[in-house]
């Protein structure tokens, strides 16, 4: 018991020395500002746009825009709104397990974890884990 105690312990000391601000760096960032960001003049003239509305037309915008975020985060969380291709999840899913936990979930949350120390305990169990949640069985 206390060899196997030392060994998740070493283990877990492992992966918090390889989870560096460097990797962090490396890895792919929830906002995509490359593909999303508009110009610079397209934002001013929008700006200048939207303030020489009447106070009635910039209140009807607002709440169109607030009604489309809210649709979008409910087709989001519905599952409607695919933003990953899941067969590109679900290979990733069988060669390198956690970056697709890390993918699906957009962000390092305890499955994440769970997956890097299946997948380093036991390869097939971290394989299977991440398919479970990329599939969203869990």
């Amino acid at each position: 018991m206390k060899k196997i105690t030392t060994r998740i312990l070493t283990l877990l000391v492992m992966v918090s020395v390889c989870t560096s601000p460097a990797l962090a760096a490396s890895l792919p960032s929830a906002d995509n500002t490359a593909k999303t960001e508009p110009a610079t003049a397209t934002v001013n003239t929008a700006v200048e746009e939207f303030k020489s509305l009447s106070k009635h037309e910039r209140k009807t915008r607002i709440k169109e825009a607030k009604k489309v975020l809210k649709d979008y985060k409910a087709d989001k969380r519905a599952g409607r709104a695919a933003e990953t291709d899941q067969v590109l999840l679900a290979i990733l899913a069988i060669l390198l397990p956690p970056l697709a936990v890390y993918l699906k979930e957009e962000e390092i949350t305890a499955k994440f974890w769970i997956s890097i120390l299946l997948t380093l305990l036991f390869w097939i169990p971290g394989v299977i884990f991440a398919l479970l949640v990329v599939f969203d069985a869990i």
